[in-house]
């Protein structure tokens, strides 16, 4: 399945990450420049693929990436899901303790934590540092809208929708937005660990 999202959408997204993605500063080298600051992450609360539910709140102190996926999906999930289990494992004992990734999905009518737990288990996702999320459609449509993404049912039962990855400080705040899956997977491995370092 392709990601589309509404045409007037694109310019918008382009405007509002430049800013966003542009990591460091002046003539600081990488290692010793601060990612921008967007403003505190939106908060959620919403069931686990593991059984209670998860907020924001209760990840307070970890770097976080997360992000938005369903399990049908055949084609760019699976490529990011992928692309993030490198990076955890890249992370190596810092992933779980001190980073994790929170996958949200977009299909909350077809996706509960069972599906999602055999989703992660299919991608090799089932440590600790991961959290695979679902919840009413009326939350994740307020988790999607407040994070800047865009999710809508397609024709033949699949969903549409924006690839935003949003990395989060041990404070909570909204730090970078990565779009789409395309990204470069050391640049966001260097982007958690300068957030580990702050």
């Amino acid at each position: 399945m392709t990601t589309r999202h509404p045409n007037w959408l694109t310019p918008l997204i382009a405007l509002l990450l430049v800013p966003v993605l542009s990591v460091t500063a002046g003539n600081k080298p990488a290692e010793t420049a601060r990612l921008p600051l967007i403003g505190l992450a939106p908060s959620f609360a919403l069931d686990s693929s593991r059984g209670p539910r998860v907020a924001l709140a209760d990840l307070r102190g970890k770097v976080l990436a997360l992000t938005f996926v369903f399990t049908t999906c055949t084609d760019s999930c699976p490529i990011l899901t992928a692309k993030l289990a490198e990076i955890a494992r890249s992370l190596g004992a810092d992933f779980g303790p001190r980073v994790a990734f929170v996958m949200i999905s977009v299909d909350p009518l077809n996706d509960t934590p069972a599906r999602l737990r055999d989703y992660a288990a299919a991608h090799g996702a089932t440590a600790a540092g991961w959290h695979f999320l679902t919840g009413t459609p009326a939350e994740i449509d307020d988790v999607v809208r407040r994070y800047g993404a865009f999710a809508r049912k397609a024709d033949g039962g699949g969903v549409d929708h924006l690839f935003l990855t949003s990395l989060i400080d041990m404070r909570g705040r909204l730090r970078v937005q990565y779009l789409g899956t395309r990204f470069d997977p050391g640049e966001m491995h260097r982007d958690l660990q300068a957030m580990l370092r702050e």
